[in-house]
This record gives structure tokens, C-alpha cells and sequence, in this order.
């Protein structure tokens, strides 16, 4: 019971300290707006478009979001050596970083709603599959914040954590399918596409969204859930090996 109160309490703090920051809407939100707006004018296409736009700024919601979240309760807590008391907490390191990552996690969830309630009001999502679309939406707010979590460990301020995650988030915007599928892409780039955990969260929303999928639901959610369990593992690793050892 001590455990889960540590972790509820580790939660609740980051809640009051950082969630709903100016930086965290700006780019958990707003920076994605942007980008569909662009590709919406940009397409010249009706109301018919937003289908199949709704998946990629989703996506994007979710992944500026926790990452911009991890870069700031993470690396600022490391820098400020307040992460070292939570280490005096009476949990195991797991269930430390959990809590660390959980509120990103909820965050991201949270994100991807706010373009699906948008689009409520533009278009019908009568045809949505939601027992696909939640699950998508979960597993990419955790394999996001795992990467998220992943690039803040590797760096020791937050500027660095920033600049680091767009390392990643944009190419995501372009090889991920996102707004362009795969299949278009340089065969160059393609097997750099596959090796990126979002195109199997994009994939899973394509398909329930609007019926775009190159993969299986069940394919796509197996691969996610190996990322997600990689990149907390790695975390693990690197954080015992740079921050504790």
C-alpha cells in the first residue's frame, strides 16, 4: 500500500507542477493544429479531407506532447537534484519511473481527444472503430512518453531535451504515414519507416478512422507494446548507469 501512496503522491506532485504549462500546450497542441491547417490548405480538398488527416494530427498531438512533458519533468528534476530524493521514495526504480511517466501517458490521451472533438462538429465519426482507436491512442501515448523518457535521460538540460526530440518527431511527421503512406516514400526510406514505433500507431488509427491500414490491428499493437517495453527498459538501463550508479 506504501507503494502505491509514494506513487500517487509522485504523480499528484507533477500534476500541480507541470501539466497544463504554457510550453506543454503550445506543443502538445497548438504546434499540431498548425501543421494539419497547413496540410489541409495546402491539399485544397472540402470537409472530405479531414478523415483522412484526423489520424496524423492525433498522432502529432500525442507525440508533442508527452515528449515536451518528459523534457521537462525529467530532465529539470535531474538538473535541479530533486530527482535524487525521489529516489529515497519506498518503491523500486520501476514503479519511480512509472509514476514519472504516467501523468505524461494520461496527457497524451487526453491530446488526442481534443482533435477528435473538432472534428465531432465537421464531420461524422459514426464509422469510427473505438475498440481500435482507444487502444491506438494508449499505445502510442506510452511508446511516445517511453521515447520521450529515453532522449531526457540522455541529456542533462532541458534545452538539450528539446532539440534532441525533434531529432526524432520530425522525421516521424514525414516517414510515419502520417499524412503521405508509406508506400510512396524512396525505397531508401522505407525500411527507416518500419523501425519507427508511431508508423504502427499511425497504422492502427488509419485503420479505425477511416479503413487506410496496411496491418493487422493485432500485428500493429504487438509491435507497439515491444517498443514500449524496449525503450522503458533501455531508460531503466541508462538511468541506473548515468544517474544512480
Amino acid at each position: 500500500m506504501k507503494r502505491w501512496i509514494a506513487f500517487w503522491n509522485i504523480l499528484a506532485k507533477d500534476f500541480r507542477t507541470y501539466y497544463l504549462k504554457p510550453p506543454n500546450i503550445s506543443w502538445g497542441l497548438i504546434f499540431p493544429l498548425a501543421w494539419t491547417g497547413m496540410f489541409f490548405i495546402k491539399s485544397g480538398k472540402g470537409l472530405e479531407s479531414i478523415s483522412s488527416i484526423l489520424p496524423g494530427v492525433i498522432a502529432l498531438s500525442i507525440l508533442f506532447g508527452t515528449t515536451s512533458l518528459l523534457a521537462v519533468t525529467v530532465t529539470f528534476e535531474k538538473k535541479n537534484r530533486s530527482f535524487e530524493r525521489l529516489l529515497l521514495a519506498p518503491i523500486p526504480i520501476e514503479l519511480l519511473m512509472l509514476a514519472k511517466t504516467s501523468g505524461a501517458i494520461l496527457f497524451g490521451v487526453v491530446n488526442a481527444f481534443v482533435p477528435i472533438l473538432m472534428a465531432v462538429f465537421l464531420i461524422d465519426l459514426g464509422h469510427v472503430d473505438w475498440l481500435v482507436f482507444i487502444p491506438a491512442v494508449f499505445l502510442i501515448s506510452v511508446a511516445s512518453t517511453f521515447l520521450g523518457l529515453f532522449i531526457a535521460v540522455a541529456v542533462n538540460e532541458v534545452f538539450e531535451a528539446q532539440t534532441f526530440s525533434n531529432f526524432f518527431r520530425f522525421p516521424m511527421i514525414f516517414l510515419c504515414g502520417l499524412f503521405f503512406p508509406i508506400s510512396s516514400l524512396p525505397v531508401f526510406l522505407k525500411p527507416l519507416s518500419y523501425a519507427l514505433p508511431l508508423t504502427y500507431g499511425a497504422d492502427m488509427l488509419h485503420g479505425a478512422i477511416h479503413g487506410g491500414n496496411m496491418l493487422s490491428a493485432p500485428i500493429d499493437m504487438a509491435i507497439l507494446a515491444v517498443f514500449c517495453v524496449g525503450l522503458f527498459m533501455v531508460s531503466l538501463r541508462n538511468i541506473r548507469n548515468r544517474w544512480i550508479a
